[in-house]
């Protein structure tokens, strides 16, 4: 095993296109890091330029102490697993497994121990004698990490691994790659465009974006402070809701403001925000994820005029375990560079939006809700978000 270090990578391809800027990233022995991004974000770029399979431009890249920019791909002590799995169609999964260690001239007992050790993992044992075409996907991508994991590399490589699996069978092997990582304990860099993909599995997540990193973080700390609007909009599902609005204050309570809805903020907030103080009365981009409303109907404290704030039902997703209510606000949507590109990996552009702002909220299912009820909602005021209304970074 061994750590992972980026120190100031770019990538400039012939033609002067530039696909990585200035990347700082340090994995350490052991982790399991998640590089995640929109497509065509630089991400998998940036993977195989770690995995030797890209020319390195600018900077430096390490595995443990050895700089490798110049070290070809087989001799950089890594094993990859891929999207398309890449596996020998005419071998069977036993040789499939067996190929690399063949290749190094080891002893057949000792590959035959590894193979079954790597086989009882992950439980293909009784696979070893098909060919991949008899295989479903699911067993295709152990066959894949089989592959890998007989090697005893200082690192593990992935490339979207299980984006050619169906959802049901994906969050089944998001879970035993966990599992898996946990045994062997392997340092992993792990590439995905799937944000819910990236924050379960993840020591840390890193975002990328047009080439540039964004945030690196656990999970919870780029969920709960976003360093601009991107991350905020891009981590979390439903969506983070954004709305253009002011800071005000009445007497000893400050409020933030917008169209018709007026939510007291908490001085413990504010106090956590100092930033904020240079932004009296000025607009400012605000924050609020799904999970923070609740219908009032459904809301088990006292219930506060300063929290809530109502909603023309245009839209009630019922999803079982929680139902997603869809509303407009006669307020201009926030349309920055950031919104534009999230909506632009969604394939959508900033005309989508209209003239008015459209909130999701995450509320109690078993409260009856209708398309073209007024409701009232509460808003959880204490986690809202804040960022500038120019830059779009964060107000911290």
């Amino acid at each position: 095993m061994a750590e992972i270090l980026f120190e100031s990578v770019g990538k400039v391809y012939p033609g002067g296109t530039r696909a990585i800027t200035d990347v700082d990233l340090h994995i350490d022995d052991g982790e399991f890091v998640v590089l995640v991004g929109p497509s065509g974000c630089g991400k998998s770029t940036l993977l195989r330029m770690l995995a030797g399979l890209e020319e390195i431009t600018e900077g430096i890249v390490k595995i443990g102490d050895r700089e490798v920019n110049d070290v070809p791909a087989k001799d950089r002590d890594i094993a990859m697993v891929f999207q398309n799995y890449a596996l020998y169609p005419h071998m069977t999964v036993y040789n499939n497994m067996a190929y690399s260690l063949k290749l190094r001239k080891m002893n057949k007992d000792e590959i035959k121990e590894r193979v079954d050790i790597a086989a009882r993992t992950l439980e293909i044992t009784d696979f070893l004698d098909r060919k991949p075409k008899a295989l479903s996907g699911g067993q295709r991508q152990r066959v894949a990490m089989g592959r890998a994991i007989v090697r005893e590399p200082a690192a593990f490589l992935m490339d979207e691994p299980l984006s050619n699996l169906d959802a049901k069978l994906r969050v089944q092997m998001r879970s035993e790659l966990g599992e898996l990582h946990k045994r062997l304990k392997t340092t992993t860099m792990y590439v995905t465009h799937d944000q819910v993909e990236a924050m379960t599995m993840g020591d840390r997540v890193a975002v990328i974006r047009k080439g540039v990193m964004q945030q690196t973080d656990t999970p919870r700390k780029l969920y709960d402070h976003p360093v601009n609007v991107f991350i905020g909009g891009f981590i979390g599902s439903p969506a983070m809701n954004f709305i253009y609005g002011r800071l005000e204050s009445e007497g000893t309570r400050t409020y933030v403001t917008f169209g018709d809805t007026k939510l007291v903020v908490p001085r413990a907030l504010l106090d956590s925000r100092p930033g904020l103080a240079d932004y009296a009365q000025k607009q400012i981009v605000i924050g609020i994820r799904p999970e923070y409303f609740e219908h009032a109907d459904a809301y088990s404290g006292v219930l506060d005029e300063d929290h809530t704030m109502t909603a023309d039902v245009s839209l009630v997703e019922q999803l079982g375990s929680e139902a997603l209510v869809h509303f407009s606000k006669p307020v201009p949507p926030v349309i920055t560079p950031d919104i534009q590109e999230l909506l632009a990996d969604q394939g959508q552009g900033p005309d989508v939006l209209g003239d008015e702002t459209k909130f999701t909220a995450k509320v109690n299912p078993r409260v009856d809700i209708a398309s073209g009820d007024r409701i009232k909602l509460h808003v959880d005021t204490s986690i809202l978000h804040f960022f500038d209304a120019d830059s779009g970074d964060a107000i911290y």
